[in-house]
């Protein structure tokens, strides 16, 4: 008698996507873009789409955020199309999403539950698994009466995977104390890393951030050469910042570190779990903020962009705005993007990070950033001092040399950084 065979293979949830704008926002305009991006998370989360459902609300239902007819279609929907998930493109309260699962006897995530499981299934390093677990905690917290729901109806899938699922047994008491662990964990990274940029403080150092998917990732390897960046074609690629030297000329180069990508309703604990992680982005010399120039929506992610930045408390830090992937894009279309830009955004660069020699228009923008940094200075070495002399030499960017006839002391033309300048004007060395 043949044995039964038991497969392995992992359970695909199958997900209705559930778009409720509000009339009176600008959100019914492109409802049809935002569950597209919706059904990429889905699929980043290991998911398939089976179905669509939207509907314009004067305001949510208080107790199922859509209207009774909707929900009744929403039901007709799932049993039809046998789909194991609701995802809902709008944050739902803890009382709408446990009323949604008892009506239509399904989970049923938001889309902010929906990012925070696919972090969960990303994180790599044990820093970024941190923050995902201290995000998802806090989210769940308010809801821990509905997750006990979901631990006993439902074996995994989207939603309820990572340290969220871990915790579910968890009561207030204990996940509140995980909290606070957590948090005090992360404060020791934030400490760490602080001490690690306090020793690269002389170094240029430019932070690229974007709109998940804008490409961030290839345009660091591109820039870099560097051939352990991890490149993916998926939301949320990257979730560890990644810091490689790049060359600008000879003894120039730039630390540029790529980021965790930003999306429209981004979760607001995941932005404040991750706030350690992005301390980068605050002390970078300057942003490349990457911009998909091929996405229909590039102007409303921009605008995504900009908010979070605002968030983290980003101001002062000078913006240079990369147009990425121009090689997908007419010439037309190009040119009259560069003229608009020329007015809306001064000083864009155009890039594309598959094509050959494509960063050369932002390798110049940033050797030009760099030497606004390193002014050129005069610099008298006396001509038994050739050490201070090699060190110039290694350190800055000799611009000329003549010997000074009667005393035989070196006079150069240098660029060089804060630092060194501080130590040439206290040693009595600079000539202006």
């Amino acid at each position: 008698m043949a044995k039964e065979l038991i497969s392995l293979a992992p359970v695909v949830d199958k997900a209705i996507l559930v778009g409720a704008p509000l009339k009176r926002s600008n959100a019914r305009h492109a409802v049809d873009e935002h569950l597209l991006e919706l059904e990429r998370l889905i699929d980043t989360a290991g998911g398939i789409v089976v179905g669509t459902l939207t509907q314009q609300l004067d305001r949510p239902n208080p107790s199922t955020y859509v209207g009774k007819g909707k929900l009744e279609e929403l039901k007709m929907m799932a049993t039809e199309r046998e789909a194991t998930l609701l995802v809902f493109d709008d944050e739902l309260t803890p009382a709408q999403g446990k009323n949604l699962e008892l009506e239509l006897g399904k989970r049923v995530v938001d889309r902010a539950e929906l990012i925070l499981d696919i972090f969960a299934v990303r994180a790599r390093s044990a820093e970024a698994r941190m923050q995902v677990e201290l995000a998802q905690l806090e989210y769940s917290l308010p809801r821990l009466t509905r997750m006990w729901t979901h631990l006993e109806k439902f074996r995994g899938g989207i939603g309820v995977r990572g340290p969220g699922e871990t915790q579910l047994e968890s009561d207030r008491r204990m996940v509140g104390h995980r909290i606070k662990i957590l948090k005090e964990r992360l404060a020791d990274v934030q400490r760490s890393r602080e001490v690690q940029r306090a020793s690269r403080k002389s170094e240029f150092r430019a932070s690229l951030v974007g709109y998940t998917n804008a490409g961030k990732s290839s345009l660091l390897k591109a820039m870099s050469g560097a051939p352990d960046v991890f490149i993916e074609d998926r939301l949320f690629a990257t979730l560890d910042p990644l810091t490689r030297d790049v060359m600008l000329g000879e003894q120039q180069k730039m630390l540029l570190t790529d980021t965790v990508g930003f999306i429209r309703k981004l979760p607001h604990h995941l932005v404040a779990s991750f706030r350690a992680t992005l301390e980068e982005v605050r002390e970078a010399d300057v942003l490349l903020h990457v911009i998909d120039a091929s996405h229909p929506t590039w102007e409303e992610q921009r605008l995504v962009v900009d908010d979070v930045l605002a968030d983290l408390g980003v101001h002062d830090t000078p913006v240079v705005h990369v147009f990425n992937k121009i090689d997908a894009l007419e010439p037309e279309s190009l040119l009259a993007l560069r003229q608009r830009m020329a007015d809306l955004l001064p000083g864009s660069v155009f890039v594309s990070a598959q094509a050959p020699g494509g960063t050369a228009e932002l390798h110049a923008a940033m050797i030009a950033r760099l030497l606004l940094r390193r002014p050129e200075v005069g610099v008298r070495i006396p001509a038994a001092d050739g050490r201070m002399l090699a060190e110039l030499y290694r350190s800055a960017e000799v611009v000329s040399v003549r010997q000074d006839e009667e005393s035989g002391d070196s006079l150069l033309r240098a660029r060089v950084d804060d630092a060194l300048r501080g130590r040439l004007y206290r040693l009595g060395l600079l000539e202006d």
